[in-house]
This record gives structure tokens, sequence and C-alpha cells, in this order.
């Protein structure tokens, strides 16, 4: 597979600030054995937790069903994905 022709994918997500937060959207990721391309977290206002997921080679119908889990998780605000 030409990873110039593999679209990148990007999960964002809001959360409270809980620790545990960050493990609990990674895990959707881990269940599935796929490794992210890149991942960042950062506090953000009213004591919020922003974190970002880059992903390749998945489908995007495949990532909104990601997202619809992780959206269920009690410490997550809100889920959406887009294309980068």
């Amino acid at each position: 597979m030409n990873l110039e022709s593999v679209a990148l994918l990007r999960l964002q997500v809001v959360a409270e600030a809980d620790p545990a937060a960050l493990p609990r959207v990674l895990e959707r990721f881990l269940n599935l054995n796929v490794l992210p391309r890149r991942v960042s977290a950062e506090f953000g206002i009213r004591n919020t937790f922003h974190i970002q997921v880059d992903i390749a080679g998945l489908s995007e119908e495949r990532l909104s069903l990601i997202v619809a889990k992780i959206a269920q998780t009690p410490c997550v605000l809100s889920a959406h994905w887009s294309r980068s």
C-alpha cells in the first residue's frame, strides 16, 4: 500500500480533565491493533482536555464507529473526525 495514497484522518476529542480520558480514547485503537500516526493532548480552558489522534489506513466507516463508541465514554464531551 502506497502511504501517499492513504487518507490521513484526524480524530478530535474534548473530554473532562480526567486522567483516564487519554487511555480510554487510545484503547479503541489498541483493541483493533491500529497504531496512530500521531497523538497529541493538552489541557484547554474550563477544565477540559483536548485529544487529537491522526490515523492512516483506516476506513472512514470504521473510524465513524470508533468515534461513536468514544462519544459514549462518560468523561467525553464531544468527539468527531475529519480528513486531514
